[in-house]
């Protein structure tokens, strides 16, 4: 009786019905159906737990944001909110409705002598346990009075006390409909007055922007929350209803207010109240008159230089210019390339993370087009474009300028001795991360010349670390990105200084004759993005606190944080078939081969990259035709060069063959480098096997090997922090048995036996050594040549160089692409390291020549 009393009265003007009618949904989804939606967020909520109840939450009460989201999730297929907590909705009824709204509270008042309640009435609970999603909004001007002063139902009490009532999940799902991206600046100008502030437009405005420009407005939805999890956390425990409540809407609206300055950044302020928040910190006023001191100066001149350092380093930011740019540089790259292959599931976490915490962006660095990419893919995507730290070689006219404006600041490369200015640009940096902005740097240092990853620069990771000792934020969160490209567009410049010419100073004619690259295309852009890294977690996982380490200690932490980086940038890389078809052309070995034959290299690599899962370019999917296209590119390049084919069998003759330019080897050498990462630990334990010469052999024998060969060529490739030797080398031979490379031996333990087609796959994946084993040969050499004071820093490398060109020429290296400078340099650096400076060092220079033949002899059966 009583359900059907509540049956006949449950019609309120909360309730939007499914259906509002057909002129009235045709207009509402011709409206709204220009407002953007990421797609990658509505299927985030279609994946929440299909029992789950859902309540949408805005900030601030408004009609037209329900009507929104009742009309434009109905149509994207998601559950769509049909009740609204604490809102009446009259306009947009059918009039046969409203007519039913009507005479049920009739109805009920005489005989109740009240109103009808929907919370009193189990309405809501019935309407939510049946499936439907409902919509409640956290700030309103009656809200406050309504919940303490007449002790109205609050909202965020009821749905407390219905997720102790129920075993299914409530879940609250903050988000936003925006209608600008511009950070707030105060003050409030008349228009705001009039119709609304930019965070909160009154109802005029959000109609203006619909009917004019609907492309302006977008939704972004926040991580839900869970209200099971909210209500199990300890510190929840014994509270009342009252703190409950309280605590959770505070928590949803920081979590809301977050999200929206992920968005738009931070309050904006001029370049100069910037400058200033550095130049009067406590701190840093004191440094100054400590620095004064002791180089016996006036502080005023102190504080002139310190004003000039900071004029040379800051930002100019300007949202305004930088929407200007996002589509200058949206044509070019349309222009210039075939489209970006974006991680959307990565950014989405990425935004995630930007509501807890400054991020600090840290892309590889293979080209200057990283940082306008970078930062168009997040300005697209509703994310305020992070300061970039660049070098001072870019504040050249007019891209100095130009630069500044859309958030670069520049540093020097090295501070040895500036002891004021890297004061000055430490206390800059603390400034960003302290106002709540994102920062972006290459960890690399500057771009890499060999298309693998150029081991860290610490310098700027100890500066971000100082902040947070400080206390200048509660977190960071490292964002490692991977920026990639089907083709480089400064391929020649870069090949160039490989070549020991020297690197031409960045300048306005540079950029004038760099035109011509908008002529020409460039394939596809791959960004990606890795899950970010928390400080404050790594940091706990340390026995003791940052205040607590001494400088070895800390240095340790920030070398950690750097390889991490490294290494999720090279876990998240895209391998396309430019560099897989380099990686088997380069490998073989002749230089003449088939489509056939470098196939077979091909998937005994993708082998490996399956077993990694590693990201591989779409076009990946059909390989033989990938492989092809690439083959045809390359010929077409002067890369490669198309021959005739061989031998009396007609198959020979119709196949494909290639012969591989010499003065092409290093330009292939580059694109090979983009994936190699994958493939090193294949091969540190391919060539340690190769080296036992047995075709049967015991793991434990052979894992010194691959120790070494991993130290040897520490300064070529980063290690993977988290997993030692041992692990690697024991995943890999793993692989190697799933690949039918090696067979486990059927009595011997940990003991195992070479397969016939497993001795040639071997070779494959030592191959990838053989280039840097032939660099350090040829630094080895001058080193065992010449006595330490004929090795003046001027003169080495040129020696090297000389050195290098004349083994090469006797065939005493066979590969064109081991005579570069940056390997040179590297192997320069371990031998150093290693205490070899020159032919006085006769015991190690021995050691590691039989060492390096020893390695080079596996690749003798090749011949």
């Amino acid at each position: 009786m009583d359900a059907a009393l509540h049956g006949s009265h449950d019609y309120y003007a909360c309730s939007l019905p499914k259906k509002l009618g057909f002129l009235v949904s045709l207009v509402l989804r011709s409206l709204f159906s220009g407002v953007y939606i990421n797609p990658t967020q509505t299927a985030f909520l279609k994946n929440l737990s299909k029992d789950a109840i859902i309540i949408y939450a805005s900030k601030y009460k408004s009609r037209f944001e329900y009507l929104f989201y009742h009309v434009r999730y109905k149509e994207e297929t998601i559950p769509f909110p049909e009740i609204g907590f604490e809102y009446r909705i009259f306009l947009w009824q059918k009039i046969s409705r409203l007519i039913r709204i009507a005479l049920a509270h009739v109805d009920y008042f005489f005989r109740h002598k009240t109103f009808p309640n929907p919370y009193e009435s189990g309405y809501f609970q019935r309407q939510l346990e049946a499936g439907s999603a409902a919509f409640l909004s956290l700030v309103d001007r009656k809200g406050f009075y309504h919940r303490f002063v007449k002790a109205k139902q609050d909202p965020l009490k009821y749905l407390i006390e219905l997720q102790g009532m129920t075993d299914r999940p409530v879940y609250i799902v903050p988000q936003w409909l925006l209608f600008s991206r511009k950070p707030h600046r105060p003050p409030r100008s008349l228009f705001d007055i009039i119709f609304g502030i930019h965070e909160n437009p009154g109802p005029l405005r959000r109609w203006a922007v619909v009917l004019r420009t609907p492309q302006k407005a977008s939704v972004e939805i926040s991580d839900p929350v869970n209200l099971k999890d909210f209500l199990r956390k300890p510190e929840n425990q014994g509270r009342d209803l009252e703190q409950l409540s309280f605590i959770l809407r505070n928590r949803l609206l920081e979590q809301m207010n977050r999200h929206r300055q992920s968005i738009t950044g931070p309050v904006v302020k001029t370049r100069q109240e910037l400058k200033e928040l550095v130049l009067r910190n406590r701190q840093f006023q004191d440094f100054m008159k400590r620095y004064a001191r002791s180089q016996n100066k006036d502080i005023s001149e102190i504080y002139k230089k310190s004003d000039a350092y900071l004029n040379e380093i800051a930002a100019d930011y300007s949202a305004t210019f930088i929407q200007a740019l996002s589509m200058i540089v949206g044509w070019i790259w349309k222009t210039m390339f075939d489209g970006i292959t974006l991680d959307m599931e990565g950014l989405r976490r990425v935004k995630s993370a930007a509501t807890k915490a400054p991020l600090v962006f840290v892309p590889c660095h293979k080209s200057h087009f990283d940082y306008l990419i970078l930062n168009e893919v997040l300005y697209s995507n509703n994310m305020p474009c992070p300061h970039t730290a660049a070098g001072h070689n870019l504040a050249f006219w007019p891209m100095g300028p130009v630069f500044r404006k859309s958030g670069a600041f520049f540093l020097k490369r090295t501070f040895h001795g500036a002891k004021l200015y890297a004061a000055v640009f430490s206390g800059y940096v603390h400034m960003l991360i302290d106002q709540g902005f994102n920062i972006e740097f290459f960890i690399e240092g500057g771009r890499s010349r060999t298309g693998k990853m150029v081991l860290p620069k610490t310098g700027l990771v100890s500066i971000l670390l100082d902040a947070y000792k400080n206390g200048v934020c509660r977190d960071l969160m490292f964002v490692p990105v991977y920026v990639g490209y089907d083709r480089l567009l400064e391929e020649s410049a870069i090949l160039k200084e490989l070549e020991g010419i020297q690197k031409k100073q960045e300048s306005f004619w540079q950029l004038i004759r760099a035109r011509k690259v908008l002529k020409k295309r460039y394939g596809r852009i791959y960004v990606q993005f890795a899950d970010p890294i928390s400080l404050e977690a790594l940091v706990s996982r340390s026995d003791q606190s940052m205040q607590e380490m001494d400088q070895a200690e800390y240095q340790a932490l920030g070398r950690n944080l750097s390889y991490r980086i490294i290494n999720a940038i090279n876990r998240i890389s895209v391998v396309t078939p430019q560099a897989l078809t380099a990686c088997a052309i380069l490998n073989y070995p002749r230089p003449r081969f088939s489509q056939k034959e470098i196939m077979g290299y091909v998937e005994t690599y993708l082998n490996c990259l399956h077993s990694q899962k590693a990201r591989l370019s779409q076009n990946l999917d059909d390989t033989y035709h990938a492989v092809e296209d690439v083959l045809a590119m390359y010929n077409d390049r002067r890369f490669i060069g198309r021959q005739r084919g061989k031998g009396q069998d007609s198959t020979a003759i119709d196949e494909k063959w290639y012969l591989v330019w010499e003065n092409k080897r290093l330009t292939l050498e580059y694109y090979k480098n983009n994936c190699i990462h994958f493939f090193i630990p294949a091969a540190y334990t391919a060539l340690s096997i190769l080296s036992s010469d047995a075709f049967q052999f015991s793991v434990s024998t052979l894992q010194s090997d691959y120790n070494f060969l991993q130290d040897f060529f520490k300064y070529e490739f980063a290690y993977d922090v988290d997993k030692t030797p041992g692990y690697m080398f024991r995943k890999t031979i793993k692989a190697f048995i799933d690949d039918a490379i090696l067979m486990p031996h059927p009595t011997l333990p940990d003991t195992y036996n070479i397969t016939a087609a497993g001795f040639r796959k071997l070779l494959c994946f030592a191959s990838f050594l053989k280039t840097y084993f032939e660099s350090y040969w040829v630094v080895l050499k001058v080193l065992k040549a010449h006595n330490r004071r004929d090795l003046v820093k001027k003169e080495r490398m040129k020696k090297i160089r000389v050195m290098g060109n004349q083994l090469y020429k006797q065939r005493e290296i066979e590969r064109s692409e081991a005579l570069s400078q940056v390997n040179y340099e590297n192997g320069l650096t371990f031998f150093n390291f290693k205490g070899i400076r020159g032919a006085e060092d006769e015991e190690r220079i021995e050691f590691y020549t039989q060492v390096i033949q020893k390695y080079l002899n596996c690749f003798m059966v090749q011949k």
